[in-house]
Parts: C-alpha cells; structure tokens; sequence
C-alpha cells in the first residue's frame, strides 16, 4: 500500500477544483474556469495566487483587442502534483475498502 498523503495545497474545494479543471486541458481563460466550476472570481484569484504560489499554477495576462484577459495553467510540477493527490485519494479508498472488508 501506498504511504503517499494526499497534497494539502488541494485542501481547499476551490483549489480543488481548479486543479481538476485545469489537469483536463492546457490553458483556460479565468472566466471558462470560474463559470465552469462555479468558483465565484474572488475566491478563485485566491486559490489561483496560492497555487500560483508553491509553482503549481501559471497565471498569464495579456488582452484580446482591447479587453484584458486572465489566463490559468497547471505547470509541470502541479500537474505531478495534482496526480500524486488523486493517486493517494486512490490509495486511501483503497485502504479504506480493506478495513471494511476485514471488519466483516
């Protein structure tokens, strides 16, 4: 069994959810990620910069015509990251599964 903990950076469902939105696709643009997660878009800045932060997330600016423009990507360590936490999530079901299975 595996002693992997899950990764507290994704403590939070916001970050969370960031990180599971992102892990499916290159880049997004800040507003596809808040309507799609239904992160209100103080509260993902915030997990944005924190993730941003420990080098998880890159944060891109720049304009389409004259509007300014967020971008938000994993990097490759929040993406090793992001996988790390889903395998010990995995890991800790399975561990879990056993116990109730010992139990009965």
């Amino acid at each position: 069994m595996s002693n992997a903990l899950p990764d507290e950076a994704f403590g939070t469902l916001p970050k969370l959810k960031l990180a599971a939105f992102l892990a499916g696709c290159g880049e997004a643009d800040f507003a596809t990620v808040s309507d799609t997660c239904q992160i209100a878009a103080p509260t993902l800045s915030k997990a944005a910069v924190a993730l941003e932060e420990i080098g998880y997330v890159r944060v891109r600016k720049g304009h389409v015509g004259r509007r300014p423009r967020t971008w938000l990507s994993l990097t490759a360590k929040g993406r090793r990251a992001f996988e790390c936490h889903l395998s010990a999530l995995s890991a800790l079901t399975a561990q879990g599964r056993a116990h109730q299975e010992e139990e009965t």
